[in-house]
């Protein structure tokens, strides 16, 4: 497509799940707005990741078990884009696929959530000895430990509902969840306290959400400019460089923050052990438009200083 006109229906690819719908829809709604005369479809998608509640994450391909069948909806001509959770989407790109669009960014931090029932326990630090905490993140059990090599840490699969009837249920005493994905939902009032850096970098991409076209839609990839976020595009764009420069998948033991100083975007990276014992820490700044250098950059300090034997 080569004209600027306005395509009269759009199909976005996504997930089942409740957040997932709830993405899709935002950026419906966003669409809609952006080109009224434009009528939204959603196109539900079921892979790998849901398919398989049980196992961890990593022991079955870790990259892309959240967007692959996604993706394959966009190439094969199901849906026109696809809506995903940053932090899923792996940065090696998709040969026909380009990441268009990225909306203004919600929180990027984790977050403590203790059962309903609990008292007393205002923040990370305080969980007692040896206390059993929920994540299938590498990346969190890994901060978590280099804090608190005390704690349990056990994998916890399902959708955010799931895992907070599991928690409830006494599965766990604590459970470490994106604060976005918790806000999305309603469910705000479970957080109990939020953990930020410098104690728990986020994910690359974290609060984020990506929508890919296929590159030889120019009508669309248009339509997506409309409704991207110059700022949360150049801040993921940073990460996302940072992540693919280590040669680490998305459920490697790295973290990201950026933020803005004195008109310069300031990107930080950590790199852990998977034990938690090890962590590099770096960071570097410069002007939006070097977002990807800036990543490069970033990565290269912390291979320098032995980040690929922490992430192997």
């Amino acid at each position: 497509m080569t004209d600027t006109a306005t395509p009269r229906i759009l199909r976005i690819a996504t997930r089942s799940s409740r957040l997932a719908l709830w993405q899709a829809e935002h950026v419906a709604g966003l669409l809609s707005a952006a080109a009224p005369d434009c009528s939204v479809e959603l196109v539900h998608v079921t892979t790998t990741g849901d398919s398989d509640q049980t196992g961890a994450l990593r022991s079955f391909g870790g990259q892309g078990v959240f967007t692959r069948e996604v993706q394959r909806a966009l190439l094969d001509g199901r849906a026109d884009l696809a809506v995903h959770s940053l932090k899923d989407l792996p940065t090696l790109p998709t040969e026909g696929l380009h990441l268009a669009g990225v909306p203004e960014r919600a929180e990027t931090s984790d977050a403590l959530v203790m059962p309903l029932r609990s008292e007393g326990i205002s923040d990370f630090m305080a969980l007692p000895q040896g206390a059993r905490v929920g994540t299938g993140s590498l990346r969190r059990q890994a901060q978590l430990l280099h804090h608190r090599p005390d704690l349990i840490l056990s994998e916890v699969r399902g959708n955010v509902e799931t895992r907070l009837k599991k928690l409830d249920a006494g599965e766990y005493d604590a459970l470490v969840l994106a604060a976005a994905g918790l806000g999305r939902l309603g469910l705000e009032p479970r957080i109990t306290a939020r953990i930020v850096p410098p104690m728990m970098y986020a994910a690359v991409g974290q609060g984020a959400l990506g929508i890919e076209c296929r590159v030889d839609d120019e009508l669309v990839t248009n339509l997506l400019r409309r409704i991207s976020d110059p700022q949360a595009h150049a801040s993921v764009l940073a990460e996302r460089s940072l992540l693919a420069h280590l040669r680490a998948g998305c459920h490697a033991p790295v973290g990201a923050a950026t933020h803005r100083q004195m008109g310069e975007l300031v990107l930080e990276g950590v790199v852990l052990s998977a034990d938690g014992r090890e962590r590099l820490h770096a960071e570097l700044r410069g002007p939006e438009s070097a977002a990807e250098s800036i990543g490069r950059e970033l990565a290269e300090d912390l291979l320098e200083r032995g980040a690929e034997r922490l992430i192997r």
